[in-house]
């Protein structure tokens, strides 16, 4: 998918709504007789009927940039795809709660990020979804298995088919490390914190001993934070229960992050807000933790004037930041066309053509084996790296870990915490209670 990578930046409104939200929508799907039966007979009324079928996503999928929607239409004639497109994840989550409580309005086929999963899955939103395990073409077996676990319900039920994956690595500008004497080769800086996030930081320690002027070793400590949590099976949730504050990654990942800031090496933006995105044509970070999706940014912010000075190297843990689904309203008119849509979309070849077009990893492990992927080099970034092997490694390599369903809220209340220290000056202390007091008075 790419999504669009700012989900996994502040979240714009209470969370407190959605139990209310959630219920009312389960309530009025079922009152409204909108079941998987009634949509799929729907749907399977006329197969030649000239019907159109939209699709509501946020960011970037890369279906259209890749030219799947055309050739798609090419090929079923009777078919006009629509792209229903949110530039915030944010924003398009709050007006698909909405279109849920009210039981109409929703596209035929709606994206779903990893952080919301679990609420879709869960037992009062999940009856407003096909049950897509069921779908002609669908096999359980092609998608990485915690990725297919993840839109799984307790009683079965598969709500979402995975697009992407964020399986994680550091891109980083080559001539910025020669200037500050450290290696620029991919294997040996990913040597450099092989294993151990306290490497990251302490060869950020070095960057910063001989920096050029006005540079910083990281764009932004929250960054780092969401690297090293990402890269953990254990997060914000134990056992189905809220465990953030015994959570061993999360403290690790606020104490580096308070130890990077302390040390001079991160800039303090904020994460694709706009500044972060003129930074990247400044030339004034070193690195960014790089989630395959990232590539498409750094492409697009750093100007054509910064090609072939990017490069990647292995993360010092695999982890998976970001990622979504497509998942198929019951109440649509079209149910059985947009499933059919949803699996050829998420379809090996499909998924990697739009990793070639905008470096979003596919979820289908049949897409792995594949030239596109396989032998994929970015010109723009590490022009000889091999840069589909590094990520596809890296997503094989992913460990699952529980997603709560307030993960992808308190990724964000801890990213806006680190900012209190980065931008407002706060104490670690003060931002770290302050940030325990926004999640305990929003997170029920």
């Amino acid at each position: 998918m790419r999504t669009s990578p700012a989900v996994r930046v502040a979240r714009s409104r209470s969370r407190a709504v959605f139990t209310a939200l959630a219920v009312s929508a389960s309530v009025g799907l079922l009152a409204s007789g909108c079941s998987s039966s009634a949509g799929g007979s729907q749907g399977a009324a006329d197969p030649n009927a000239k019907i159109t079928l939209t699709v509501g996503d946020f960011g970037t999928f890369g279906y259209k940039e890749a030219g799947l929607f055309d050739a798609y239409m090419a090929a079923h004639p009777n078919i006009t795809i629509k792209e229903d497109t949110t530039t915030l994840e944010t924003d398009y989550w709050t007006a698909l709660q909405t279109h849920l409580a009210g039981g109409s309005g929703l596209d035929d086929i709606q994206a779903l990020e990893v952080g919301r999963i679990s609420l879709a899955t869960s037992d009062a939103l999940s009856s407003a979804f096909e049950d897509l395990s069921k779908a002609p073409g669908v096999n359980k077996s092609d998608y990485l298995p915690w990725k297919w676990a993840q839109a799984t319900t307790a009683s079965g039920k598969t709500i979402g088919l995975g697009t992407d994956v964020g399986p994680m690595a550091v891109c980083y500008r080559q001539d910025l490390f020669k200037a500050a004497g450290l290696p620029s080769d991919p294997a040996a800086v990913s040597a450099l914190w092989a294993g151990d996030w306290a490497k990251f930081v302490q060869v950020g320690q070095q960057f910063q001993a001989k920096a050029p002027k006005g540079t910083h070793f990281m764009d932004s400590a929250t960054g780092l934070f969401n690297g090293v949590v990402s890269s953990s099976t254990t997060q914000y949730y134990s056992g189905g229960k809220l465990d953030y504050k015994n959570s061993a990654s999360v403290k690790q990942a606020w104490s580096l992050a308070m130890q990077a800031d302390a040390a001079g090496e991160s800039e303090g933006l904020k994460e694709f807000d706009t500044p972060w995105q003129t930074a990247f044509s400044q030339s004034t970070f070193a690195t960014t933790i790089c989630p395959s999706w990232q590539q498409a940014n750094i492409q697009k912010f750093s100007g054509a004037a910064n090609a072939g000075k990017w490069n990647v190297a292995q993360a010092p843990a695999a982890g998976n930041w970001g990622g979504s689904f497509l998942a198929v309203p019951s109440s649509g008119a079209h149910t059985q066309a947009a499933e059919q849509l949803a699996a050829w979309l998420t379809a090996p070849a499909q998924q990697a053509k739009v990793f070639e077009k905008v470096g979003n990893i596919p979820s289908n492990v049949g897409a792995y084996s594949l030239a596109g992927v396989t032998d994929f080099k970015n010109p723009f970034i590490g022009p000889n790296a091999p840069i589909g092997q590094i990520f596809s490694t890296a997503a094989k390599a992913i460990q699952p870990a529980e997603i709560g369903p307030h993960s992808g809220d308190l990724q964000s209340d801890f990213g806006n915490g680190i900012l209190l220290v980065e931008q407002n000056h706060k104490s670690a202390t003060d931002a770290w209670n302050a940030t325990v007091q926004q999640i305990d008075s929003s997170v029920q």
